[in-house]
């Protein structure tokens, strides 16, 4: 039986974790660990639960930019950039993750999105079922009939058929959806006008964005309201909607040093330099150790 695979978008968890948290979490020396602390419960407590064997985190190295940037400029302009603080703790957490024994990956270039894509193909080719742990929408777009995409601790996993009843498109729409919806979160603007009920409309009927764009006269006989007046917004903004098309979709083909998740045992002398540094309390230092059994 092929054993599961779990890729983490660990940014995410660490954003999450650096707005949750409050001051009073400092490590020896004073610091904030905020972050630190939040990814560490988040990731003690999924191992417990899923007891994965394999298993990855992805991190944004950069945090501000990537080769999207040198295609499109104002990709992720609208956000602000990660505070010394934060970019401080990122370090810290995959230093975390590798104390634990899970492989960590992260690039300069490529986004962790374009990192998980690379991992989950790989998987996905040798049939071992992937599950990616991310709240990131991008991300559903990977799934295959086998996999799932979970949104740990918002929503139960989701899988393929589930993705459509979400967003009215399978997941490998998804890249093709939000090219023409945009994404906010991204500043991707895709085609002005066109909102998510249009957009699955459309590319249940035409399969993809690109027999969209190619066969965008007869998008004015389609039996929606307001379907002329669609069909320019596509006609107007081919484009954009390619431009679009480019932001979205997710990598899959990066040269990886290695594809080996297999988590290994904890590095118990690490651990406890790394418990008196980050002052972890004898909860969560006894929750990490038990890690090391399952």
């Amino acid at each position: 039986m092929k054993e599961d695979v779990y890729l983490i978008d660990a940014s995410i968890y660490i954003f999450k974790s650096y707005f949750s948290y409050g001051d009073e979490f400092v490590a020896a020396n004073g610091t904030p660990i905020n972050a630190v602390y939040g990814f560490t419960r988040f990731l003690t407590q999924f191992i417990h639960q899923t007891k994965a064997k394999h298993i990855a985190c992805c991190f944004d190295e950069s945090l501000d930019s990537s080769f999207r940037n040198e295609i499109y400029p104002d990709y992720k302009a609208n956000r602000e950039p990660a505070p010394p603080d934060l970019k401080r703790q990122f370090k810290l957490c995959q230093e975390v993750a590798n104390i634990m024994g899970v492989a960590t990956f992260r690039d300069g270039y490529y986004e962790a999105d374009d990192l998980i894509g690379t991992l989950a193909k790989h998987y996905q080719n040798l049939n071992q079922p992937v599950h990616i742990i991310s709240a990131d929408k991008d991300l559903a777009q990977l799934i295959g009939q086998e996999d799932k995409w979970w949104n740990y601790g918002k929503a139960a996993p989701f899988s393929p058929q589930d993705i459509y009843e979400k967003f009215g498109v399978h997941p490998h729409q998804i890249a093709d959806f939000l090219a023409l919806t945009g994404d906010s979160v991204d500043n991707i603007p895709g085609v002005p006008g066109v909102g998510a009920k249009t957009a699955s409309l459309l590319l249940n009927h035409f399969k993809s964005l690109d027999e969209i764009i190619s066969r965008n006269q007869e998008i004015r006989y389609l039996s929606f309201r307001g379907a002329k007046s669609c069909q320019k917004k596509i006609e107007n903004n081919v484009t954009a909607a390619k431009l679009a098309k480019k932001l979205t979709l997710i990598k899959q083909d990066i040269e990886l040093d290695s594809f080996d998740l297999s988590r290994n045992k904890l590095d118990l002398s690490r651990t406890e330099k790394l418990f008196e540094y980050l002052n972890f309390g004898p909860l969560l230092r006894r929750k990490i150790l038990e890690i090391e059994h399952i």
